[in-house]
């Protein structure tokens, strides 16, 4: 019960926050200092801005000042030399940071090379043309793998532990061995077969857990959004690929190249169809991965939107609960969602992993 009640009460958390940076200042009778995301304009602007990764660390926005609560973060530059220093510098974008006499600007979360006015020269398109320094940076979405990464290895270092002392876990430990057996006998097994599931269940222990974490992380206050980035989803994808290639049979090869019984002109044929479709189940993961968790946050904080969007329709009594409620029901939602992705990743690449290992009898 207690479990439940602390889910509960971070899923309100959230909602109240994210309202709050929407809504501080929409009560009737404010005087709009330019600070509040009260347009549709500022509204879509702010959920993109979530959606994105960022420089510093902002849990939260008060609309009427525009005070960010939050941290900055390390930025790490690779320039003609090192350039260290942190966010506070660019002043969420609004000033100029010089390091080493070289001066920097952020546009749309990415750093580029200016002069000390921060001027920025621009294409046809209105894509910047000035030079981008090498970035790596320290920046949310880093943060949030790294808080995850550690988490992981205390979690399973926990549990660990306690099989070398016991036959039974106690502690963190209950809750995650009937996940991780879950894992072995619903996903592993199935799909890579007795011979071969153990060599491969560190990484999909890692994967399947890894991407959850980080799903709920995404349901926190905290504003993390990394399995909606998709630099990050193609990243899993790729060890799901490299994987997959390196442990390929010669069977495996045999089907993609010169597939057996088929007539030579058809082999010829599907030869390029086999290659193609050898690449496009990474891309199949990476895409459903990011594009969920991404459409999950966009409801969301479209959802809580309606609390200014609704508000000259309804008022602001009722656009607020209608808002609450819709944002919670979503919310709820996504914490299935959460899961879901993370078991949809991992299976789908131990079934990739079983049809690369696969050993075939020809008769």
């Amino acid at each position: 019960m207690s479990k439940k009640i602390t889910s509960l009460l971070s899923i309100l958390t959230l909602l109240f926050f994210s309202n709050l940076a929407f809504a501080s200042a929409s009560s009737e009778g404010e005087q709009s200092h330019g600070g509040a995301v009260d347009t549709q304009e500022e509204i879509n602007a702010y959920i993109k801005h979530h959606l994105q990764d960022s420089h510093d660390f902002t849990l939260f926005t008060l609309g009427e000042s525009g005070t960010h609560i939050g941290f900055p973060l390390p930025v790490i530059l690779w320039d003609d030399g090192l350039h260290v220093f942190m966010s506070s510098k660019f002043h969420h974008g609004t000033t100029v940071a010089e390091s080493n006499g070289n001066y920097y600007t952020v546009y749309h979360g990415k750093i580029y090379k200016t002069n000390a006015e921060g001027e920025l020269s621009f294409d046809e398109e209105h894509h910047p043309t000035n030079a981008r320094p090498l970035d790596l940076s320290i920046t949310k979405n880093v943060v949030g793998m790294l808080f995850a990464g550690f988490l992981l290895i205390y979690l399973f270092g926990s549990l660990a532990k306690s099989y070398s002392k016991r036959s039974i876990p106690t502690g963190v430990g209950r809750v995650l061995e009937p996940l991780v057996i879950y894992v072995r006998d619903e996903m592993a097994r199935p799909n890579i077969g007795e011979k071969y599931y153990e060599r491969y269940m560190p990484f999909l222990l890692t994967a399947f857990f890894y991407i959850w974490i980080l799903n709920l992380m995404g349901l926190t206050p905290l504003g993390f959004n990394v399995t909606g980035n998709i630099a990050v989803t193609v990243c899993l994808a790729l060890f799901t690929f490299i994987i997959v290639q390196f442990s390929g049979k010669k069977d495996y090869w045999k089907h993609i190249f010169w597939m057996p019984g088929v007539p030579v002109p058809m082999k010829i044929i599907l030869m390029p169809i086999e290659v193609l479709g050898m690449l496009t189940k990474p891309f199949a993961l990476l895409i459903r991965l990011f594009a969920n968790i991404t459409a999950g946050h966009f409801v969301v904080m479209s959802l809580i939107a309606l609390t200014i969007t609704m508000k000259a329709t309804f008022g602001p009594v009722a656009a607020t609960g209608m808002s609450l409620a819709l944002a919670l029901f979503i919310t709820i939602i996504e914490v299935l969602v959460a899961f879901l992705q993370a078991y949809i990743f991992t299976m789908l690449s131990a079934l990739f992993i079983g049809m690369a290992v696969e050993e075939h009898d020809h008769h």
